[in-house]
């Protein structure tokens, strides 16, 4: 998986005023926690985040704080209801021997059947949650949709990845081939045509 590198500086005040000022210089209060370790604090520059925040990918992080390397994962994000901006950001410390849980994107390949047929595809999770080493965790997850016919899903149960386990249920649905009037109104002119020619076929005489 892509790394991306913060360079940031630890902070040590964590009044409401110290963190007002914080944002109001453009700057993001953050923390960094887990793996047994004592929390860390510190900001970043918002426009040195966008990104990160503001993409489909997924990245192990290089974090340096005051010339001290961390290498981390964004945890959680935490934005203004009304401004959308960025208020808080919580990381979380990783151990490269150790498995990592993480959100990777799904990459969605082919011209499925169904869609030839008339149907449409409905991607309804873009990121599925995944456990792996370090080492073993993909930038993303690879689907091909190319056999998939009218009405049928992918499931989180379908896939099969070496290396990579699969946190979310079985039954999350990832994608599917949508029923559409134009695929409907196919589908049951092709089965007309077909009843019409095994009623043809059944009454054409045989002859000894």
């Amino acid at each position: 998986m892509k790394q991306f590198e913060i360079n940031a500086r630890e902070r040590g005040n964590f009044t409401k005023a110290a963190v007002k000022q914080l944002r109001k210089e453009g700057l993001v209060p953050c923390v960094l926690y887990g793996n047994g370790k004592e929390n860390i604090h510190f900001s970043v520059c918002e426009k040195d985040l966008r990104d990160l925040i503001y993409t489909p990918n997924s990245y192990i992080i290089s974090l340096s704080v005051e010339s001290k390397k961390h290498l981390c994962i964004l945890h959680e994000v935490q934005f203004h209801p009304v401004t959308d901006r960025v208020l808080h950001l919580d990381f979380l410390v990783i151990d490269p021997g150790k498995p990592v849980s993480i959100q990777v994107p799904v990459a969605i390949s082919g011209n499925p059947e169904g869609v030839r047929q008339g149907g449409k595809l409905q991607i309804l999770n873009r990121k599925l949650h995944v456990r792996a080493l370090l080492k073993d965790l993909p930038d993303k997850l690879d689907i091909d949709v190319t056999n998939l016919t009218l009405g049928k899903t992918v499931t989180a149960g379908d896939l099969k990845y070496e290396k990579i386990q699969i946190l979310a249920p079985r039954s999350t649905i990832i994608c599917m081939v949508k029923m559409t009037r134009a695929s409907t109104s196919a589908a049951a002119e092709a089965a007309e045509i077909e009843a019409e020619e095994t009623e043809e076929t059944a009454e054409t005489p045989t002859h000894a």
